[in-house]
């Protein structure tokens, strides 16, 4: 039997990729902000705050009591706003940038022990040069800088699959955040899920466009 953790479980995208994997027969761990909003598709779930670095260690160390090792390891997590940069408050700008980029760090610096040497990383991104719009700066920022954290860390990690989902439009709540109409080719987060397990499966390493 396979071990999994999704981070940002209660998320579509999270979702999704823990029905592909329970109905695999995986064990999987479930990560998430905030519980009372997840429906627990996960054997276990933890929740976390992403502002307490410490909370996330201690986390990660309740997890290694649980299970011995992972072999899939997701960050399915992230955030949106819409506001030209002339407008946009700092604090804004600064959640947007953590939640795309700097919680995958926190996430994935305690979480390397607890993977398997061969174990596949997932890390969802963007078609981020698709991005570069009036009133997503801090978005398409983050998603970029996003890019050049994994393929530094695949270099680093060279014995584990390391790779960058960039699906194109997705069906998922992000899309109330901004004046855009969902573009009438996106993808449901099932088809997602099937292409991380499709990507398992092969062993895919570095960018995996779904566009």
């Amino acid at each position: 039997m396979k071990n999994a953790i999704v981070w940002s479980s209660s998320g579509a995208i999270g979702n999704a990729i823990l029905r592909k994997l329970n109905a695999e027969g995986w064990t999987t761990i479930g990560i998430t902000k905030d519980r009372s909003k997840s429906p627990q598709l996960a054997k276990l779930e933890f929740e976390i705050n992403y502002d307490d670095i410490q909370n996330i260690e201690e986390t990660a160390y309740l997890i290694s009591q649980e299970i011995g090792e992972f072999d899939l390891w997701c960050y399915a997590g992230g955030d949106i706003s819409y506001e030209k940069v002339v407008d946009m408050d700092p604090k804004n700008w600064q959640r947007i940038i953590s939640a795309n980029l700097n919680n995958v760090f926190y996430a994935i610096h305690h979480s390397l022990p607890l993977l398997a040497e061969s174990a596949h990383i997932f890390i969802i991104g963007a078609v981020s040069e698709r991005l570069r719009l009036p009133g997503l700066a801090a978005y398409a920022a983050s998603k970029a800088g996003l890019e050049a954290f994994v393929e530094t860390l695949g270099k680093e990690q060279r014995k584990k699959h390391v790779t960058l989902v960039r699906p194109g439009a997705v069906s998922t709540p992000f899309w109330d955040k901004v004046p855009l109409n969902l573009p009438k080719d996106a993808a449901p987060a099932e088809k997602v899920a099937e292409k991380i397990f499709e990507a398992f499966l092969s062993g895919h390493k570095g960018k995996l466009d779904l566009v």
